[in-house]
């Protein structure tokens, strides 16, 4: 076990606040799980043996919405996306590096360093390792993230 604590809710809030330049309410939420029918970007966090430390994963709104807000596209182009369910190359990007981002979350003083590993898009299953992960009870945080200005989405943070 690399990260001993799931990220504070005023720390995740404070990371995409001042990432996105937006204000940002978190609430708890429902649990994101990728599947068929809900589809989400999954963020997997390695410790320097590329041992899996953590994964994030985002629904569909989380993912354009903070992709959109952080390349400063207009709300329309996160609605669009939402609509085609389908992140076009540039949000995708762009939330990939709020992934990025949010890895210092799970880094604190005297611990091993984690980092951001690999980003599996909205139509692209993760390994069943990590699905097993996503799915852990506990060791979790499932939040309601509303960036202001676009709108919301769920975000869960799930220690390995």
């Amino acid at each position: 076990m690399v990260v001993k604590f799931v990220p504070h809710e005023k720390a995740i809030r404070d990371a995409l606040s001042g990432l996105l330049f937006r204000d940002v309410e978190i609430a708890q939420g429902e649990p994101v799980v990728h599947s068929a029918t809900e589809l989400a970007t999954t963020a997997v966090y390695v410790d320097d043996r590329t041992a899996t430390a953590a994964v994030v994963i985002a629904d569909l709104p989380m993912s354009a919405y903070a992709g959109a807000a952080i390349g400063l596209i207009p709300k329309g182009g996160a609605e669009a996306a939402i609509e085609d369910r389908e992140l076009s190359p540039s949000v995708k990007e762009n939330f990939d590096e709020v992934l990025n981002v949010l890895a210092s979350l799970f880094n604190a003083e005297g611990e091993p360093h984690v980092r951001l590993y690999q980003t599996f898009g909205l139509k692209e299953l993760p390994p069943n390792d990590l699905i097993a992960i996503s799915r852990t009870l506990g060791r979790r945080s499932d939040l309601k993230v509303t960036v202001a200005g676009y709108g919301a989405g769920r975000l869960s943070v799930v220690l390995a």
